[in-house]
């Protein structure tokens, strides 16, 4: 069943979107079939659309589209709190920090207990430097990170001051970890997965992460594209 509104949408006045990302799609793969979902139906070569706040391709989640003159509030959602659904893997790390990559260290976790786990999370809530993944869009002289990184070529990234709001532990069983993370902008999810495990005295990567909130707007209320093209199908968006 769609979740879109049965409304009338005005895309070059400008609409806010919300879309639920599907896994391996970069933001730009949606942006891009939302984009030539609109100017088919609107029979235009040109509309403004843009999203507001990058998604990394193995994560899923919410995503916002703005068209139109909203493309100019984008900066604004850029702004807001972020809430993630996080899996991590206990005992090992990988160069790009999540399954990008295969693993090339394994660390002992028999010390790890849940009361450990409490204890380190709480640690990060609060204002810190963190340091991004080699493996990021996080832009070195000029060029992306990962661009070298992929090339095998050293990058040197300098710490973000970020804010990590809340930590809540959702299911633990060695050697998984599923937390929620609520977090400021510029937030690298899997550098903190590279941090708990440097903390627990082991090692972690990130398995999965779905983003469930921007601000006040939750992925309960996305829709996935194909929702979309229906909409439009049944002509009830102009």
């Amino acid at each position: 069943m769609s979740k879109i509104p049965e409304t009338t949408y005005c895309f070059k006045e400008g609409e806010v979107l919300l879309f639920d990302k599907p896994l391996n799609w970069t933001s730009f793969d949606l942006v891009r079939k939302v984009r030539a979902a609109i100017k088919r139906h609107l029979d235009t070569k040109k509309i403004k659309v843009g999203h507001a706040g990058t998604l990394d391709p193995r994560a899923t989640g919410l995503l916002i589209i703005c068209t139109g003159k909203k493309t100019k509030t984008i900066e604004s959602f850029q702004a807001f709190e972020k809430e993630y659904i996080a899996g991590l893997h206990l005992g090992a790390t990988t160069p790009s920090f999540d399954t990008e990559s295969r693993i090339d260290k394994e660390y002992p976790t028999e010390h790890i207990n849940l009361a450990l786990i409490e204890k380190i999370l709480k640690t990060f809530i609060g204002v810190q430097e963190q340091i991004p993944p080699v493996f990021s869009a996080k832009k070195v002289n000029g060029q992306r990170a990962y661009k070298n990184a992929r090339k095998g070529i050293d990058v040197e990234i300098k710490p973000s001051i970020i804010e990590i709001k809340e930590i809540e532990i959702l299911k633990f069983e060695l050697p998984e970890l599923i937390i929620r993370v609520k977090c400021g902008k510029g937030t690298y999810i899997r550098a903190l997965a590279r941090d708990i495990g440097v903390r627990l005295n082991s090692g972690a990567y990130l398995t999965s992460l779905r983003r469930t909130k921007i601000g006040d707007f939750s992925v309960d209320a996305a829709m996935s594209v194909n929702d979309f093209k229906e909409q439009l199908d049944n002509e009830l968006l102009i």
